[in-house]
């Protein structure tokens, strides 16, 4: 039997999946119910080859197409806002979750879309109590098993939504495999997480490769990575918390924190400066050809972190502008910041900044450098 409260939540389901096929603005709905959203799918048969696809509304800001005409062989994650004030990304994935749902692109794999904090979308902000990429594979401090709070550790929105952002992207995942005609080793898995920076850049779209233990380096995505529009690549070389290394180190995934220049209002980006990776994003969705260029290593800028400086004293002092660039390096010696007592200054040649951040809570990162490399 239908209490009051079901019975609404099946009403407003339906209300909201009309308006979406109607319209497509997913963005919309995610930003009038930043805290909860009822599930609800429906089936679309207007895509350009007439093949159906479903369309399933998981949570707020969680959507998910798949084919139901065609065999698969990629599973597909694109986020965006895991900061909120991070715009550009977000108009990226709007856009390309309109096209689908109005039949003006082509669906060949499945594709999970996820806005990853709307609440901090909805204040304009970076996040509302804590960063939320730094709180995947285990960052969060909230057991699966019983969902309970670790005794060393606040639980916030923030928490539980990193850990739903988790659960989702597993399942995504393992549904997959369970879907495929074929083996699950024979599907291939990425994830884009897609970002802006806070400050300029020297480069002004750069790509964070998570570390993969071991791993090759994989040369056709850095290709991809090219094609849209980003050559300046840096590769990690240690675990972090971010949601790009979680899809990377828990199944396996093609995956990259992409930075697409620096943050900036809705209403105020150049969306022809993200046109490389709007188009090719499209491509991979809708299986069209990649365009790739054949790689050639004097085509990209490659970095490594050489040091990660974390925040351990309240009295933390960056002693550089606000208005120097990620990627500009300082001659060996130069004082980059003082930790209370401690001095942080170069110490080798071509040494550059990249993320910092003095702001941050003490025991966070505030500052990476990084050298040049290469493969």
């Amino acid at each position: 039997m239908l209490t009051n409260t079901d019975a609404a939540k099946e009403q407003l389901a339906e209300i909201l999946s009309a308006q979406l096929q109607q319209n497509g603005d997913f963005l919309a709905q995610t930003r009038a119910h930043q805290f909860s959203m009822p599930a609800y799918s429906f089936i679309l048969a207007n895509s350009p080859s007439g093949n159906k696809i479903q369309v399933k509304v998981l949570a707020t800001g969680i959507i998910c197409f798949e084919p139901l005409d065609i065999v698969t062989s990629k599973d597909i994650v694109l986020s965006s806002a895991i900061h909120g004030n991070e715009t550009a990304p977000i108009e990226i994935c709007t856009s390309l979750i309109k096209q689908l749902i109005l039949g003006e692109l082509e669906l060949s794999t499945r594709v999970l879309f996820l806005f990853g904090n709307p609440p901090a979308i909805n204040i304009g902000q970076r996040f509302v109590e804590e960063n939320l990429n730094r709180l995947f594979s285990g960052g969060h401090g909230i057991d699966q098993a019983s969902l309970q709070k670790s005794d060393a550790c606040l639980i916030n929105k923030e928490r539980h939504r990193a850990l739903l952002l988790e659960n989702t992207v597993t399942d995504f995942f393992e549904q997959g495999d369970k879907n495929s005609a074929t083996s699950s080793n024979s599907r291939e898995r990425f994830h884009y997480d897609l970002h802006t920076a806070i400050r300029g850049s020297k480069n002004d779209k750069f790509a964070v490769y998570p570390f993969r233990h071991g791993k090759p380096w994989v040369k056709e995505q850095l290709q991809f990575m090219q094609a849209c529009g980003v050559n300046t690549i840096l590769l990690s070389n240690s675990p972090t918390t971010t949601f790009s290394y979680f899809s990377s180190n828990n199944f396996g995934a093609h995956a990259f924190t992409v930075e697409l220049g620096k943050v900036k209002p809705f209403g105020e980006n150049d969306m022809s400066n993200f046109s490389g990776v709007s188009q090719s994003l499209a491509n991979l969705i809708s299986g069209k050809p990649l365009v790739l260029k054949a790689f050639n290593t004097q085509d990209f800028n490659l970095f490594k972190i050489d040091r990660v400086i974390d925040r351990q004293h309240q009295n933390f002092v960056l002693h550089f502008a606000d208005d120097v660039e990620n990627f500009t390096d300082f001659p060996v010696g130069t004082l980059l910041a003082t930790d209370g007592d401690i001095e942080i200054k170069t110490e080798k040649a071509g040494e550059a900044i990249i993320f910092p951040n003095a702001n941050v809570a003490i025991g966070q990162r505030a500052l990476l450098t990084v050298v040049p490399t290469s493969l």
